[in-house]
């Protein structure tokens, strides 16, 4: 459930009336000092925890107060103003407006100038992962089907078996997420395909979502018999943890979407020595070979992937194409006539 944080005490670094934050969690992290490092992020609490554990390691006398919210929450946030410390995304193209705009601050160090030029950008945006975009599915529902291994198949199987799929397809509503709509424009730059698929998963009444945790999970419970395009890190957790052995990821073969998870540093921070400290953290454990126990992949694992065969999304002005207003509303309007079919 998503609470205005006008309504939370707790969070009290919203500038105003006019600014009413929807969060969808928020934790406080107590250190043994009076410091507070303010994080507004996309990421979830459970998936950013250890990162969090492992800096208070080093500074114990840090807190660290913990707001999840959407990506376009985050993007108003901050242009109106709002006072965080660190912004996490996976919205990179919203994080890139952000930078060119003058909406945050510079940051340089030993550990920032390790990272390849396309994970940074004027020192003022970072990347610390590359997460490809995966089809989640539940296998139950591919009984008897051979799995889709390019986007030319899975529209045959979709529009092959309407009575099997009618109503269990899970996709991000592009008009709210951020993340969503990253993914959906750079497959219309690089996917033939991507507009026949909305049109059939269209005629199937798809179900809209905001983010990829909440669509995993409805396929584990067998709510949804696929979801397209969720975060391949979450997807790999929730993977870990199922114990029915009804989930299974499909990576496609034809063109795989690899986001860049970045972190910036608002106009507005206070307290910026920590919040860089926090960066050269993050951008350590990106640049690692080894993947360890934590539960992002690291900038290595896909960056330039035999799997996938495709680099990531890379951090530049052409991520700003489509956050033109009348790109937007035109891509908006083709992508509801294909998705909400009558």
């Amino acid at each position: 459930m998503r609470v205005p944080c006008l309504a939370l005490g707790v969070i009290f670094w919203c500038t105003g009336a006019a600014l009413a934050l929807e969060i969808e969690d928020h934790h406080l992290f107590p250190g043994t000092g009076e410091r507070v490092l303010r994080i507004v992020s996309t990421t979830d609490l459970a998936v950013f925890e250890p990162y969090i554990l492992a800096f208070q390691d080093d500074r114990p006398a840090v807190a660290v107060d913990y707001t999840v919210v959407s990506s376009s929450e985050m993007h108003s946030a901050i242009r109106a103003g709002a006072q965080f410390d660190l912004a996490v995304s996976s919205a990179m193209d919203l994080q890139f407006q952000l930078a060119n705009d003058g909406y945050a601050q510079r940051y340089q160090s030993a550990a920032t100038e390790t990272l390849p030029d396309w994970a940074r950008w004027r020192d003022l945006i970072f990347a610390f992962t590359t997460e490809p975009a995966v089809v989640v599915i539940n296998s139950t529902s591919f009984t008897g089907l051979d799995l889709p291994v390019t986007r030319q198949e899975l529209i045959a199987i979709l529009r092959d078996n309407p009575d099997r799929f009618a109503g269990a397809v899970g996709t991000y509503d592009v008009r709210e997420s951020g993340l969503g709509f990253l993914f959906a424009t750079q497959e219309d730059r690089s996917s033939d395909a991507y507009w026949r698929l909305n049109e059939v998963m269209g005629r199937l009444k798809p179900k809209f979502y905001c983010c990829s945790s909440q669509m995993i999970e409805d396929v584990a419970e067998g709510e949804l018999a696929m979801a397209y395009n969720v975060l391949g890190s979450y997807a790999a957790e929730k993977l870990a943890q199922d114990q029915s052995g009804q989930m299974q990821i499909l990576r496609m073969q034809d063109f795989t979407n690899v986001m860049l998870r970045t972190v910036l540093v608002p106009a507005t921070a206070q307290n910026t020595e920590a919040a860089g400290a926090m960066i050269d953290m993050l951008v350590r454990l990106g640049m690692r070979d080894d993947p360890g126990d934590w539960p992002l992949p690291s900038l290595s694992q896909t960056s330039t992937g035999e799997a996938i065969g495709f680099g990531p999304i890379r951090l530049g002005p052409g991520l700003m194409v489509y956050l033109d207003p009348l790109n937007r509303r035109a891509f908006l309007a083709e992508w509801e006539n294909a998705m909400e079919q009558r």
